[in-house]
């Protein structure tokens, strides 16, 4: 039986147009700015563009989808479906879930705006949990609930190849990331409960990821322990940075089974290409 609950999300979930039809969910395509020219991710701009525009010093930035396509959406949806339950990045992330928060407003209660404090491959997961629960009928208000209870149990680490990205976004100073380049200096970022804040600081690749496989196993054994914990990576760039970093991640925990995912544009225009995450969580099922 088909569930009259829309499941929708973005593609800074890493979900893509061919998945997202074959999970039945609906997805919003985030807006890459280029040079000022405006691209849907997924639609418009293929991955070798984006990555030679980043490289070439283009100036690349990223924006929430207008309001009109918000309501586009919601709109559409709620002539075949009942409720719509919308999963964006985290609210300490961007603003879209705040806007969508606003607009669902005047929708009498049938479009329910998740605040899950997710992004990437935690935030696919929470898409994925949200279909599992619609198929069991539950309610938008039930799948909302359950997904916000559940938010904070899904950290995210990533270690990021160069500082000119975030020295780009502000988020290092010039002089910072220019002696951060000079003693290869490679920053380990950790996103949970909807932030982005600097875990350590390492010297070369190798010793970051090691610092990175350190963490998952203290979440493993503390915050997410006696839960069956997911654990799944994602890179930035050439798909060889992926079939590295899931070969050592496989090595690691040979218990898991560890899908690797690309990073969406919209993360990887302010981080760069040659990233490395990870994130554990659990499921719904």
């Amino acid at each position: 039986m088909k569930s009259n609950v829309a499941i929708l999300t973005d593609t800074n979930s890493g979900i893509t147009m061919q998945k997202a039809e074959e999970l039945g969910v609906h997805l919003i395509l985030m807006p890459i700015l280029i040079d000022g020219e405006v691209y849907l991710e997924e639609k418009d701009i293929q991955k070798d563009f984006f990555f030679e525009k980043l490289g070439s010093n283009a100036d690349v930035t990223t924006s929430q989808p207008s309001p009109g396509d918000i309501l586009d959406k919601f709109d559409t949806l709620l002539k075949e479906y009942e409720e719509v339950v919308y999963i964006p990045m985290s609210s300490g992330l961007s603003g879209t879930c705040q806007t969508a928060s606003m607009l669902a407003a005047d929708y009498d209660g049938k479009v329910h705006v998740v605040d899950n404090q997710r992004i990437s491959v935690t935030m696919r997961q929470s898409v994925l949990d949200a279909v599992a629960l619609a198929e069991e009928g539950k309610s938008g208000a039930e799948i909302k609930a359950y997904l916000e209870e559940d938010a904070l149990n899904a950290p995210i680490f990533i270690m990021v190849d160069t500082l000119k990205y975030l020295k780009k976004g502000g988020r290092v100073t010039a002089a910072g990331a220019a002696i951060g380049e000079v003693l290869n200096i490679k920053p380990v970022l950790k996103i949970d409960g909807g932030k982005l804040d600097a875990f350590a600081k390492a010297r070369g690749t190798k010793q970051a990821l090691k610092t990175i496989l350190k963490a998952l196993e203290t979440e493993r054994d503390t915050r997410l322990k006696g839960k069956e914990c997911i654990i799944n990576g994602a890179y930035s760039g050439d798909d060889s940075v992926g079939e590295e970093w899931g070969k050592i991640l496989k090595e690691a925990f040979p218990e898991y089974k560890i899908e690797m995912y690309e990073l969406p544009m919209s993360i990887c225009a302010h981080i760069g290409p040659g990233a490395m995450g990870v994130g554990i969580y659990s499921s719904y099922k």
